[in-house]
C-alpha cells in the first residue's frame, strides 16, 4: 500500500534559531526528508537565521553535516541532498536589536506563504514578533509556530498568549507539540471515530480505568538547570500527558477540524478534577554503580524536583464518571516506551467451568517504540483437556501491517511543520486550552511545594517508586509492564 504525498504550496520558511540544536536534529533533516518526498514545491525556501556571523555558504555546510549525522538512509543520495541545500539561505540577526532585519526583508518574499519558525528561548518570542512586524516582514497571512514550554504557570502562560496576541491572531499561531504529530496519536483518533466497534464501548460502562505512560531511561542529561525548575510535572504532564488524555477522554467532534477538535480537547481540561495529595506520587533516582543521581545531575543537593510523577486523575462528565486515569512519566526508568492502554472491564459471569482467571480486553496503543495498536483478547488455549481460556494479543505493529510499499513513517516534526504551510491548525494547540491546562496543574504544584513534599526516592532501572506501584494496588488493580 503507497500513501499519497499532498502537495503544498510554494513556501518561504524562516527558522529563528537557525543553528540550534532542535533545527539541527529534528527541524532541517525532517524538511530534507519532505524535499525527497516531492513535498516541497520548486521555488520554496528555508532562511536560518540566528546570532551567529555566517553566509549562506556557511549555513548549508553547517545543515549538510547536521544530516550527515542525524538523517537516516537519505543522507546518501548526494545529489538530492545538493538539491535540498540550494533551497537553504541564511541571515544573521540580533532578536532584540535591529541588525540583520533589513537583510531579512530582503531575502523574504510577498506571494508565498511565509511561516515563521520561533525555534528560541520563549524570552524573545515577544522580540521577534514585534520585530517581524516592525520591519513590514510578515502580515496578517503570516504564520509562526513557538515551541513548548508554553509558560510555566498560569500567569506566565497568560503574558505570552497575549504578547503573541498583540502581534498575530490566534488563526495564526502554532504551538506545536510533537506528541500530536506521531502516527499512533493520530490512528488513535481514526481508532475511536472511524471504527463502530470501538465508540459504543468508549465509556464508564465498559472502560475499567486507563493508564497513560511515557517512560524513559535516559536522565536529564545536559538540561538539568532548566528540568530542574520545571520537573516532570510541568516538563510532560501539563503539555504531552494531558494531550494524551484528551484525545482518549474526548467526546466526538462535529467534524474533524481544527476549531472542533480543540473545543472537545478543551472540555475535557476543564472537567478536570483536582487531584487529591494521596493520588499523587513524585520520585526521584537514585545514583547507582555507573550513573550519579537527579541530584547530582542537576547539581542541587536539596532539590525537591520530581524526575518521575504518578497520579490518579478523573474526568467529572458523563462518559467517565468514576473511571479513573492513571497518568506516569519518569527518567531512568527500565524501559523506553510510550503507550496507552484502555483496559476493559470483566465479564460480569463466566460460563466456563472451572475458569476463576481475570479475563480483560486491553487495547494498548504504542506510541514509541514500535509504533503500533494490539487488542488483547480471550481464546481457547490450544490442545485437549477442557475449555482452557488464555489471553494473546491481536497485534499491529504498524511497520509490519502496512508492508514495505508503504511511506516510511514520518516524523513528527515534517508532518507539523507541514501542516503549518497548510494552514491546519488541529493538531496544536489553542491559547485556551494551554491556559486551561495550567489552571488545573498549578494548584496541585502549589499543594505540594506548600507541604514542603520530598519526592520518594527510586532505582535506576525500576519502573519508579514503590508508592507508584501503591497508588494502583490500593485500588485493585496495576501498572502494566514498561517494556523498552
Amino acid at each position: 500500500m503507497v500513501s499519497r504525498v499532498i502537495p503544498v504550496d510554494e513556501f518561504d520558511l524562516v527558522i529563528f534559531g537557525g543553528t540550534g540544536d532542535l533545527a539541527r536534529r529534528k527541524i532541517l533533516p525532517g524538511l530534507f526528508r519532505r524535499y525527497l518526498a516531492g513535498q516541497m514545491p520548486k521555488g520554496s525556501r528555508i532562511i536560518g537565521a540566528a546570532r551567529s556571523e555566517m553566509d549562506s555558504d556557511g549555513y548549508r555546510a553547517m545543515i549538510a553535516e547536521a544530516i550527515a549525522e542525524f538523517g537516516g538512509e537519505e543522507r546518501k543520495d548526494s545529489t538530492e541532498l545538493n538539491g535540498f541545500l540550494e533551497t537553504l539561505h541564511y541571515v544573521a540577526i540580533d532578536a532584540q536589536g535591529d541588525g540583520g532585519w533589513t537583510e531579512l526583508f530582503d531575502v523574504t518574499r510577498d506571494g508565498v506563504i511565509q511561516a515563521f519558525y520561533f525555534s528560541v528561548a520563549p524570552s524573545l518570542f515577544g522580540d521577534l514578533a514585534e520585530r517581524l512586524h516592525k520591519h513590514g516582514i510578515a502580515d496578517d497571512t503570516s504564520r509562526i509556530v513557538v515551541e513548548k514550554p508554553f509558560g510555566r504557570d498560569l500567569a506566565s502562560a497568560k503574558a505570552l498568549n497575549d504578547t503573541l496576541a498583540a502581534h498575530f491572531e490566534e488563526r495564526q499561531i502554532y504551538r506545536i507539540d510533537h506528541y500530536l504529530g506521531k502516527e499512533t496519536v493520530q490512528n488513535l483518533m481514526a481508532v475511536r471515530f472511524g471504527n463502530v466497534l470501538f465508540e459504543p464501548l468508549w465509556n464508564s460502562h465498559y472502560v475499567d480505568h486507563i493508564q497513560i505512560t511515557v517512560a524513559e531511561t535516559v536522565g536529564v542529561g545536559g538540561r538539568g538547570a532548566y528540568y530542574d525548575k520545571s520537573g516532570a510535572m510541568r516538563d510532560m504532564v501539563q503539555n504531552h500527558l494531558m494531550q494524551l488524555l484528551c484525545l482518549i477522554a474526548m467526546e466526538p467532534p462535529s467534524v474533524f477540524g481544527a476549531d472542533e477538535v480543540r473545543d472537545e480537547k478543551l472540555k475535557v481540561i476543564r472537567a478536570l478534577q483536582p487531584v487529591e495529595p494521596h493520588h499523587i506520587v513524585r520520585g526521584q533516582y537514585d545514583a547507582d554503580a555507573d550513573s550519579p543521581s537527579y541530584r547530582a545531575d542537576v547539581e542541587n543537593p536539596r532539590s525537591f524536583t520530581e524526575s518521575f510523577i504518578a497520579m490518579k486523575v478523573q474526568v467529572s462528565n458523563w462518559r467517565w464518571a468514576d473511571t479513573p486515569f492513571y497518568l506516569r512519566t519518569g527518567k531512568k526508568l527500565k524501559g523506553r516506551a510510550s503507550e496507552i492502554a484502555v483496559v476493559f472491564k470483566d465479564l460480569g459471569h463466566s460460563i466456563f467451568e472451572g475458569d476463576t482467571a481475570r479475563h480483560r480486553n486491553i487495547l494498548a496503543i504504542r506510541l514509541q517504540p514500535n509504533e503500533g495498536m494490539d487488542l488483547q483478547v480471550t481464546i481457547k488455549e490450544p490442545g485437549p483437556g477442557g475449555m482452557r481460556l488464555i489471553d494473546v494479543p491481536l497485534d499491529m505493529t504498524f511497520a509490519d501491517a502496512l508492508g514495505e510499499d508503504s511511506e516510511p513513517a514520518t516524523d513528527a516534526y515534517e508532518r507539523l511543520i507541514m501542516d503549518v504551510i497548510r494552514g491546519n491548525q488541529t493538531l496544536f494547540m489553542r491559547g485556551d486550552e494551554v491556559e486551561a491546562a495550567w489552571a488545573w496543574t498549578d494548584p496541585l504544584i502549589d499543594g505540594w511545594e506548600g507541604r514542603n513534599d520530598v519526592p520518594k526516592h527510586y532505582e535506576q532501572g525500576s519502573a519508579g517508586p514503590e508508592d507508584a506501584m501503591m497508588l494502583m494496588h490500593r485500588d485493585g488493580r496495576r501498572w502494566r509492564d514498561i517494556k523498552g
